[in-house]
């Protein structure tokens, strides 16, 4: 895992600018000089920018000829070695996510490009660049004493733990498109996804986090949607392969592909068919998967919330199934009504 310190980072630029949805021909509305924060402010900023970065989840620019095509990449480059003005820089920025802000649900929103200095990364002291961008801004309150009373009001603002995008580009590994930590709470639909695919072009590094994340994310599209629609196993099979699935990895400190295919399928046609679908899901999601890994505990906690176990019946009942599959049986009796035994020790 990377080890990344915040304690000491220090804003060096800032400039803010509003970005419209071009698609409805709102405004670009560019800044001609850096923002003004004091530094009570800059404390709250930094929260606001850092709390919602999750350091686990490494990105690096991409493109689909040429790394130096990517232009957000080109403009990182000549910020970094001096050779473009902040400001200049800033505007780049801006108009390029204009021009990938052609999405109907695209809010206009404020764009805050940053320059960061005093980031620890591993035992290295490295710069930064910050690219956020705030689109939902809440009502709050004010309190105001007056002299016989308070006078209340209210205004419009960003929450601290409220920011939309962002992007965090580590000024190391250049050649390979930098190390880049993501922030996307705004939208996961697809259309939404602009931000990573369209703006940023940006793909995950393949580290032990993704390789866990992404594994046991295939793992779960090939239960649920492939053997589920092909009918080849019962809903309780399915849930019980998704349950060996799960505690394989969290039993585990390493993956091996062949022995969890073992552990957890046991059938050599489920395993058959699992190895195509592995293959046809890399290639349609444009990743990596690695044979042999290091377990990211965190990915596995992730990823199990997003593992339902449940056995819903009609309307009537909801079957939380936790382990072994021997102990719950399936059947139809003599008036076509299907049913489910399940066998048990104790009430608790």
């Amino acid at each position: 895992m990377t080890n990344i310190d915040f304690t000491e980072i220090e804003i060096a630029n800032l400039v803010t600018h509003l970005v419209g949805n071009k698609l409805r021909d709102e405004d670009l509305d560019l800044s001609d000089n850096e923002s003004q924060i004091n530094e009570e402010t800059k404390s709250l900023l930094l929260k606001y920018f850092l709390l919602p970065i999750k350091i686990e989840e490494l990105y690096s620019f991409s493109h689909p000829i040429k790394l130096e095509m990517n232009e957000i990449y080109t403009l990182v480059n000549e910020l970094f070695s001096d050779s473009i003005p902040f400001i200049e820089f800033s505007e780049g920025i801006a108009k390029l996510l204009y021009e990938n802000s052609m999405h109907p649900k695209i809010k206009e929103g404020k764009l805050n490009v940053a320059f960061f200095s005093n980031i620890i990364l591993e035992d290295e002291v490295v710069e930064a660049i910050g690219i956020f961008k705030s689109e939902k801004d809440v009502p709050f309150l004010k309190m105001l004493k007056g002299q016989k009373n308070f006078n209340i009001s209210h205004e419009y603002g960003f929450e601290i733990k409220g920011i939309d995008k962002g992007c965090l580009i580590l000024n190391t590994d250049k050649p390979s498109g930098y190390k880049i930590l993501i922030i996307d709470n705004a939208n996961k639909s697809i259309e939404a996804q602009y931000w990573k695919d369209d703006f940023l072009q940006v793909k995950p590094i393949s580290n032990e986090y993704n390789q866990t994340n992404n594994f046991l994310g295939l793992t779960k599209q090939f239960l649920t949607k492939q053997l589920s629609s092909n009918n080849e196993i019962s809903k309780s099979e399915q849930i019980d392969l998704l349950n060996r699935s799960v505690e394989y990895f969290k039993s585990h400190d390493s993956f091996e592909k062949e022995e969890f295919e073992k552990n957890v399928f046991k059938d050599e046609g489920i395993i058959k068919s699992f190895r195509a679908f592995d293959e046809t899901y890399c290639s349609e999601n444009n990743i990596e998967m690695n044979d042999k890994f290091d377990i990211s505990t965190k990915a596995v906690k992730k990823q199990a919330r997003a593992f339902k176990r449940v056995l819903k019946l009609d309307e009537n009942f909801d079957i939380l199934i936790k382990g072994d599959k021997e102990l719950i049986e399936k059947g139809i009796d003599e008036n076509g009504r299907k049913f489910y035994k399940i066998y048990y020790n104790e009430e608790k």
